[in-house]
Order: C-alpha cells, then structure tokens, then sequence
C-alpha cells in the first residue's frame, strides 16, 4: 500500500490514521481538514487496475468538502463541489501516481472531519484454485459465502458507525444551541424582572412625592 498525503498545513499534518487494509490495497482514513485548507493524497496505480472512491463528510458546517481526482497526466477524472458525501469507480488508463484532493477552502471559519475509503483492485481468491475449471467444493463454496458477507457486515457496520458519528456531532451542535439560547432566555427574564422591579419602585415613589407636596 503506498498513500501519501499533503496538505496545506505541511506533509501530513493533522492526518489521523483510523484503518488501513491490504487486501485488496484497500485503506480507510478520516481525517481533520481546517478551514480554508486542502489535502491531498497520491497511490501508484497500474494501468487497467479497478478503482473506488467513496467519501463522506462527518462533522462541520453544511457537512461538504469539495473532491477533485486527477490522472497521471493532469487530467479531471472526477470532480464535485460542496458534497456531503460520494462514490466514484474509475479504471486506470496508464501507470503513474493518481492524486485525489479534499478541500475546504470555500469555508472561512469551519473545519471538517472527512472520511474516505479508496479502493485499488480486486480482493485476492479466497482459495489459490478458486478459479480452476473444475466446480467448487461444499465447503469451499460455503467458505467463500461466507466470506462475501462478511465483507457485507463490514461494510455495513462502517456506514453505521459513521451515520452515528454523524448524527452525535448534530446532537452535539444542538444541544449547544438549545444551552446557549436557555442561558439567553434566563439573562433577558432576569432583566426584565429587575426592570419590573424599579418600575414599580418609580410609581410608588411619585405617588409618595406627589402626596407630601399637597400635604405641605
């Protein structure tokens, strides 16, 4: 598996490593991406090899990232702005270093936390003579089942975990606003409790003046 990433803030940078797997150089990162700030990562790809790349905003803002995917050559294989989340499957046209960048610049005061998942290649035989001409065994069969579903629940339970991920960083931010708007609510009846108080002084105070004049 070979992934660099640079960004802005210098190589590497802020990159938090959650899960990198081999087997099929498949590797899954998420990582914090600052305002006004790019990252970028490069992968050596042979020509004709498969290729996925599926990403998604966590937390931060309006959940969007800008995502560019550049050949070897220069050339826009992919690009989308301002997007909570994506899936783009592309086949290499020739060998060289393919570059994908996510960028927040747009944003001037909101970070972002961006996971992706990038693919290269197929996943290995589960058996060396999975592909020979002869049928399958019963076991080899249900062995190979079973792997196909797990790889399933894996994927599953990552969806899941960044759904809740997601959804506990918007309870979070609500839970926020709903404190700060209860403690402004609490200031404004506060004051005008005191207000009320010092008005009503004012009238008895007039009254009690207005009655020792006549009284003189």
């Amino acid at each position: 598996m070979f992934l660099r990433g640079y960004g802005t803030a210098g190589p590497w940078g802020w990159l938090t490593l959650l899960l990198v797997a081999c087997a099929a150089r498949a590797s899954e990162i998420t990582f914090e991406l600052p305002d006004n700030a790019k990252q970028c990562f490069y992968e050596e790809i042979v020509q004709g090899t498969k290729c996925t790349l599926e990403f998604q905003v966590i937390t931060g803002g309006h959940y969007d990232v800008d995502c560019r995917l550049e050949g070897p050559d220069g050339a826009v294989l992919y690009k989308e702005m301002k997007k909570q989340y994506d899936s783009f499957t592309f086949t290499a046209s020739r060998n060289g270093t393919y570059k994908f960048c996510f960028s927040n610049e747009f944003s001037t005061f909101t970070h972002k936390t961006v996971y992706f998942d990038f693919q290269v290649g197929e996943d290995p035989p589960l058996f060396p003579s999975e592909n020979r001409a002869t049928a399958l065994t019963q076991m080899e069969s249900a062995c190979i089942s079973i792997h196909e579903a797990l790889k399933s629940v894996i994927d599953y339970q990552t969806h899941f975990r960044l759904r809740e991920a997601q959804g506990r960083s918007r309870a979070e931010d609500l839970n926020t606003r709903v404190a700060y708007w209860s403690i402004g609510e609490a200031i404004i009846l506060l004051v005008v409790s005191i207000g009320q108080v010092f008005l009503l002084k004012s009238f008895f105070s007039d009254k009690r003046t207005t009655t020792t004049r006549v009284a003189s």
